[in-house]
């Protein structure tokens, strides 16, 4: 399997690693005036490097919130410092992935350990007390980036108000386990607190940067804790005029090694006849299950069996930002 071209520098991180508050590669920084506390979070995989710049170019910039508090981490610090460019998909985490641990009775268990386990059990405290959440992520292939919502209203709502990228999905999430951005309120629609993940482009490319960059502002100024002005110039981006949301309907996860796509997919691929086989599953055809099957982010990088290789997505809603108009789809 071919690798993607590494366009983007690495940021030593050595210098961030005491954090302020107890926590290393972590800092919460408060305004004393009230508002909510968001967190800016990179690195949930070590390979993962876009959300890595941008932490560290707002933690070098100073970047301090006007109102509420503003935490800035870095979070599987150990995978990230094995990242071998000759390798590069071995560093998305060191002993399960990062962000399938999430679940409170995981994370309850202390007889249950790995590398992954014990850095978000070091975190959780803080992230137990964050009212919104943003965790930059990048993804395998290439392809244009996306809001991953979550399955509840509110986080759909949220990605839309945030205006970029242009594809919201919707989801449950992976058997494997929780992610971070479904973590108990972020999860619960009861909850005032909320969570987006964006996937801002192939992990290593530099257009995902700047993607990183632009929503990393406009999060911060839709949760109210800067002003324009305290933003690094040129980091916002145009809105798109168009925001089309996607439902998963289900996960299409691989039993075996033995699975293969029918084509080269790199993601957001629109399939327009229900029966298209879209690949085989231990020889067993797995094909779309309606009309104008959306492939959200489809990748056998990380092949093993319980892992999703491909999500598959109806569209849902088309919002005309130009006009201000919402339509939904029939």
């Amino acid at each position: 399997m071919d690798t993607y071209p590494i366009e983007v520098d690495f940021p030593d991180l050595a210098a961030h690693a005491p954090g302020n508050d107890g926590v290393p590669y972590v800092y919460t920084f408060d305004s004393g005036v009230a508002g909510p506390h968001v967190m800016v979070n990179a690195l949930t995989h070590g390979n993962e490097v876009c959300g890595a710049i941008i932490v560290d170019e707002l933690l070098r910039a100073r970047l301090r919130p006007r109102r509420g508090r503003l935490t800035l981490s870095f979070a599987n610090v150990a995978a990230y410092a094995r990242f071998n460019p000759a390798m590069p998909d071995n560093a998305r985490f060191v002993d399960q992935d990062f962000n399938r641990v999430w679940t409170v009775a995981k994370l309850d268990d202390p007889a249950t350990r790995s590398s992954e386990l014990d850095r978000a059990r070091e975190m959780r405290p803080v992230v137990d007390s964050v009212d919104l959440l943003l965790d930059l992520h990048s993804m395998h292939e290439k392809s244009a980036p996306l809001i991953v919502a979550g399955p509840l209203k509110k986080g759909s709502e949220l990605a839309l108000r945030l205006g970029t990228p242009g594809t919201v999905i919707c989801d449950e999430g992976h058997p494997e386990g929780r992610r971070m951005r479904d973590y108990k309120g972020f999860g619960d629609e009861a909850s005032p607190k909320n969570a987006l993940l964006i996937e801002c482009g192939q992990h290593w490319e530099t257009s995902a940067v700047t993607v990183a960059r632009g929503c990393t502002a406009r999060f911060l100024l839709l949760a109210g804790v800067v002003d324009e002005s305290d933003l690094p110039r040129g980091w916002l981006v145009p809105l798109h005029d168009e925001m089309r949301v996607v439902r998963v309907t289900e996960p299409v996860v691989a039993r075996s090694m033995e699975f293969r796509f029918a084509g080269p997919y790199t993601g957001l691929e629109v399939l327009e006849d229900a029966g298209t086989v879209i690949g085989w599953s231990e020889g067993q055809a797995i094909t779309t299950p309606y009309d104008n099957c959306v492939l959200v982010m489809p990748s056998l990088r990380q092949l093993r069996p319980g892992v999703t290789v491909v999500r598959l997505g109806r569209i849902e809603q088309r919002i005309d930002h130009s006009t201000l108009k919402q339509e939904k789809t029939t």
